[in-house]
């Protein structure tokens, strides 16, 4: 078995004035090559937080990771060079045009002035943002900086793609756009790391996913095992929504029109 990510004890933690604050208790994880994995979590769990080590923004207070074969606290920058990253809030600059941004993306990572804009180009068609590829940033709307975040992360064509909560504040319409594109990114072989707040989300795009609560992995395997799992045993038909309430004991709301976000 070949794996994007592996994870072993890793932990976080923060000094404070009562003393040390844990952030990650100790998760271990192996993402499979060529899947889409998710990190299910509140608000809290430590899912940023681990996402932000394994992509060499946070140092790693313990244990190991490796992210496409290389080590992330002893090769950082070697990891950088494997990895796309699309954060919470997406990273643009609204005065430029979605071309300009990939274009400079793609030279920060070494292609040449003819290359770059071979792969602004692409990236545009990937995420269907070419008619607005010459407009400034600043007209885009929620969910087109998100999609256009989501170029920006894959101009370099990294073997690896964490986003960290990328539907959080889109409408419905928007959500599903992006979800299409997850899934045609995963599509040409890309390995898809995903944290989510949002359990529908979950359910529909991920292959595997691993719930974290407390800074541990409370739960693993893939949505349809570990439904089959509760239902045999408490019955009926239960969702992923169950799945995380027997995990975890957090409590849920729902807002029409919207998937359903767990709540601490």
């Amino acid at each position: 078995m070949t794996w994007a990510v592996e994870a072993t004890g890793l932990k976080k933690t923060y000094p404070s004035k009562d003393g040390e604050v844990e952030a990650v208790r100790g998760v271990d994880l192996q993402v499979r090559t060529g899947e889409v994995f998710g990190f299910l979590g509140p608000n809290g769990a430590g899912k940023s937080t681990t996402v932000r080590m394994l992509t060499t923004l946070l140092t790693i207070t313990a244990g190991t990771a490796t992210v496409a074969g290389v080590d992330v606290a002893r090769e950082p920058d070697a990891v950088r060079r494997k990895i796309g990253v699309a954060l919470q809030e997406a990273g643009l600059d609204d005065r430029q045009t979605g071309r300009e941004l990939l274009t400079l993306q793609a030279r920060l990572f070494g292609s040449s002035p003819s290359q770059a804009k071979e792969l602004a180009q692409k990236q545009l068609e990937l995420v269907d943002l070419l008619e607005a590829g010459d407009r400034v940033i600043k007209g885009y709307s929620g969910g087109m900086k998100r999609r256009l975040d989501l170029a920006t992360a894959l101009v370099h064509e990294p073997e690896v793609l964490f986003l960290d909560e990328p539907t959080t504040g889109l409408d419905p319409a928007s959500r599903l756009t992006v979800w299409d594109e997850v899934r045609r990114i995963n599509a040409r072989g890309t390995t898809v790391f995903l944290t989510t707040q949002y359990l529908e989300e979950a359910d529909q795009l991920c292959d595997r996913l691993a719930i974290i609560d407390g800074g541990r992995i409370v739960l693993e395997g893939t949505p349809a095992d570990l439904k089959a799992d509760l239902r045999s045993r408490r019955g009926g038909e239960p969702t992923l929504d169950d799945v995380f309430l027997d995990a975890t004991g957090r409590t849920r709301t729902r807002v029409a029109g919207q998937v359903e976000e767990v709540q601490a």
